[in-house]
């Protein structure tokens, strides 16, 4: 006879529940304020009283015994009890967890975490969700009850929840979530300011875009305009480096300016000709960020170092941000990266080699995935590129994973040693790659914070701690952040959301002085000094937060 107590279906679920939202007060790598918690606490709330109810229907369809009366109620107490005091000891030490990271990170402390807002918006999302999953579960008791009529009691079950996953799947991609990628692929083009809404073109026939470009001005879009009309002129090299400069070459191609990645490929490439950028000591392929933008702290330092003798080509692929677009945009990222590095490297092999540009690849955060995917081994072997810098590279990056295989087992897993460091190193804001000393034929760098859940995400912490978080804790990463399952998963997945709203040097906020060292050792600038890296690092630091345009 079946032994089945229905108030364990709900009191041993919620405090399963209870305790997933305990454990999202812990700190993770980006701090949080009482709103954004509120949301996370409610999530894991929600998603804790759903595992529970599962084993609980498990235990139930199992017909396995469970405690009654009496001896249920002590049961319920005495596990409640301990939930109840980890739930206020976290409670009570939320706001020092989170001010040890903005400690770390150089923010203001808070002296008041809004436990009361916290806690009520944690009980709105938990009750939201949990009405969600009433109707959800309401859709499968009637299908499968309509099935009874057709089918035996065991196969309707079955069926019906197919169909109810299938409903719901189809109305969240077919409805919803093609609704809010419509809205978000609308604004985001509204905001690049292409055709009718663009600004007048440039006077001059010597920029990207100008008169006699081959680039069309109109499409470029916002973040191309920008990047081709700013940086350091070569009066502010000049300035600087307190000898004759050049002006910079800078080419960049518009997503609307053709319909296919090679053709946006072949168009910039024909400009970068145009504008005599195989003429100049280094050439750079650099892919942005999924909105088109580029890190003018990553291309303006370079462009300093060399007084101004290079050429940067660029072409934008999507107009989302980088983890939508790496999510709802996968390939075309890759297939931009894979015809533009191709054919930017299959003209250079066939100049003369003592006379053509050193040749170097850029990206970062999904530039950097992207940059990484389309470096394919003729250019990396047939006449291979001389280098390349990659920058917060996103945590599904093959090539980044590979590398990171082969580290040294006493390097650290945030900044590991390749080798002896002839071909591969890492950097970050508290080590530098070392010195252009030392490389062999191709100088590969990456420079990853140890605080960017970007590149240490790891969809297996569903259910095991991260190679990193069973390490001693970096120094800006919070000693107190501890795994739990699920909920770690959660908690990282919200710091992705949030990395860039970290401070210059931290999180996903790659910061203009951190990219001199890296471009030392990969480009090698000629005549350049430590004391020239730190007072390059200076002005940037100075001049403009995330570039050195003063």
């Amino acid at each position: 006879m079946r032994v089945f107590h229905k108030s364990g279906l709900t009191i041993l679920p919620l405090l399963l529940g209870l305790l997933f939202f305990a454990a999202s007060l812990t700190p993770s790598l980006i701090p949080r304020d009482w709103l954004v918690q509120g949301i996370l606490g409610g999530l894991v709330m929600a998603l804790g009283y759903m595992i529970g109810r599962s084993l609980m229907g498990l235990w139930w369809i199992m017909e396995l015994p469970t405690l009654k009366g009496r001896a249920a109620f002590i049961f319920y107490v005495v596990l409640a009890i301990p939930v109840l005091i980890v739930l206020v000891l976290c409670l009570s030490w939320a706001n020092d967890w989170q001010n040890d990271i903005r400690a770390r990170m150089g923010l203001a402390l808070v002296d008041n975490s809004h436990t009361v807002q916290m806690v009520s918006l944690a009980l709105a999302v938990f009750g939201v969700l949990f009405f969600v999953g009433f109707l959800v579960r309401s859709a499968f008791d009637y299908l499968r009850r309509r099935l009874y009529r057709f089918l035996p009691a065991r196969t309707a079950n079955i069926a019906g929840l197919i169909l109810t996953i299938v409903i719901v799947f189809v109305a969240t991609r077919d409805g919803i979530l093609d609704r809010v990628i419509s809205n978000l692929d609308e604004s985001v083009t509204l905001a690049q300011d292409l055709f009718d809404t663009a600004p007048p073109s440039p006077s001059g026939s010597a920029i990207a875009g100008g008169q006699g470009s081959l680039i069309d001005w109109d499409a470029m879009g916002k973040p191309g305009r920008d990047y081709v009309t700013s940086g350091p002129n070569a009066a502010a090299i000049a300035a600087f480096m307190g000898r004759d400069a050049l002006q910079p070459v800078r080419v960049y191609a518009g997503l609307a300016q053709a319909d296919t990645p090679q053709e946006r490929a072949d168009a910039a490439l024909a400009e970068l000709k145009r504008l005599g950028g195989f003429d100049r000591k280094v050439l750079i392929v650099a892919m942005p960020t999924g909105t088109g933008w580029l890190d003018p702290g990553a291309m303006d330092t370079v462009e300093y170092m060399h007084g101004g003798d290079i050429a940067t080509i660029a072409v934008q692929y999507s107009y989302l941000q980088s983890p939508l677009a790496l999510i709802l945009e996968t390939r075309s990222g890759v297939d931009q990266a894979i015809a533009l590095i191709s054919t930017v490297h299959g003209y250079w092999k066939t100049l003369p080699a003592a006379s053509r540009p050193k040749l170097y690849i850029h990206g970062l955060s999904l530039g950097a995935w992207s940059s990484m995917q389309g470096t394919g081994l003729f250019a990396l072997l047939d006449d291979p590129i001389n280098g390349a810098l990659w920058a917060g590279p996103p945590f599904p990056s093959d090539m980044w994973i590979r590398v990171n295989a082969d580290r040294s087992p006493e390097s650290p897993y945030v900044l590991p040693t390749i080798g002896d460091g002839r071909v591969v190193r890492f950097a970050s804001h508290t080590k530098s790659p070392g010195g252009p000393e030392g490389w062999g034929n191709i100088r590969l760098v990456y420079l990853q914070y140890s605080s960017d859940p970007i590149v240490f995400f790891e969809t297996a912490s569903f259910f095991r701690a991260p190679e990193w978080m069973r390490e001693p804790a970096a120094v800006d990463v919070s000693p107190h952040m501890q795994f739990v399952p699920v909920v770690t998963q959660f908690q990282l997945a919200v710091d992705m959301a949030l990395a860039n709203t970290a401070p210059d040097g931290y999180g996903h906020a790659y910061y203009g002085p951190d990219y001199v060292r890296p471009w030392v050792a990969v480009t090698d600038p000629e005549n350049w000094s430590e004391a020239d890296s730190a007072r390059l690092a200076a002005h940037c630091n100075e001049g403009f937060k995330k570039g050195c345009r003063n």
